[in-house]
């Protein structure tokens, strides 16, 4: 059974964000994701889980000044202190709302310093946030975003993911494979899920181009649903901006005949 996830950071966006997830239940979604919750009261967010029958399933460490263009700062050595501050804020919303995936956005190379600083300070961090997330039984995830969105993010396929979570050598740090951003990248979407399925642990989906639901675009939803039907047992985000409206967006899900949860 596949178990779909409203990213209420894109989804449902025709109303205010704390009216997300009572729209998302009455979809029959099951759990949320979403960028950021430290706007929000963690107080009046379990609320709304709880209220509405929903899992916090993911969402992401503080990633900077979002709104003014920052994708993260894990990379960079000056930012340090601010990575690591913000790992402990989004334990403390985490633990509040029994989420158990976190994820790592790395940031943009701006050049001021060399590749190989750029990923020994993301190597650390990462290690940090392993460190201080593994007890609480929480999986760090790191995502590659593609390079036509994000230029110059510093980490932009699976390879990539790979050789940090190797380097990191924790068994809480897994890739969040977002299907969208890597088959623009590298493609080969299926076989490159079935040779890294041990280390994947979240799945994203968007269509392309355009970013929009399953079948608006290329890619053959239906046959990569059916894979993942009997090959993977997690949760996969809705990460999509609707064509439409959103309840226009979800003919998808009535179509290839699954159910969140």
């Amino acid at each position: 059974m596949i178990n779909f996830a409203a990213n209420l950071s894109m989804m449902f966006t025709e109303s205010d964000f704390m009216e997300r997830f009572q729209l998302a239940s009455q979809k029959g979604f099951k759990g949320v994701e979403y960028l950021f919750p430290y706007d929000y009261k963690k107080e009046d967010i379990k609320n709304e889980l709880e209220k509405n029958n929903l899992k916090q399933i993911l969402f992401d460490f503080p990633a900077g000044d979002f709104a003014s263009g920052d994708r993260g700062i894990a990379i960079f050595p000056d930012r340090k202190s601010e990575f690591q501050e913000g790992v402990h804020k989004a334990l403390e919303y985490a633990t509040f709302l029994d989420c158990k995936r976190l994820t790592v956005l790395v940031g943009i190379n701006d050049g001021r310093f060399s590749d190989k600083e750029l990923n020994d300070t993301l190597i650390e961090n990462v290690s940090y946030a392993s460190e201080q997330t593994i007890d609480k039984d929480i999986t760090v995830l790191v995502e590659g975003l593609n390079l036509v969105d994000a230029p110059n993010y510093f980490v932009s396929n699976t390879n990539q993911c790979k050789e940090i979570i190797d380097a990191v050598d924790r068994k809480n740090v897994k890739i969040q494979y977002d299907i969208y951003h890597m088959q623009i990248m590298e493609g080969d979407i299926l076989r490159t899920f079935e040779n890294n399925k041990s280390q994947i642990g979240h799945i994203q989906i968007a269509d392309n181009p355009g970013r929009n639901e399953p079948g608006t675009g290329e890619l053959n939803y239906s046959n990569i649903f059916s894979f993942l039907d009997k090959n993977y047992d997690g949760w996969i985000g809705c990460e999509y901006n609707p064509k439409k409206s959103t309840d226009d967006s979800l003919s998808w899900m009535k179509n290839i005949g699954e159910k969140s949860g």
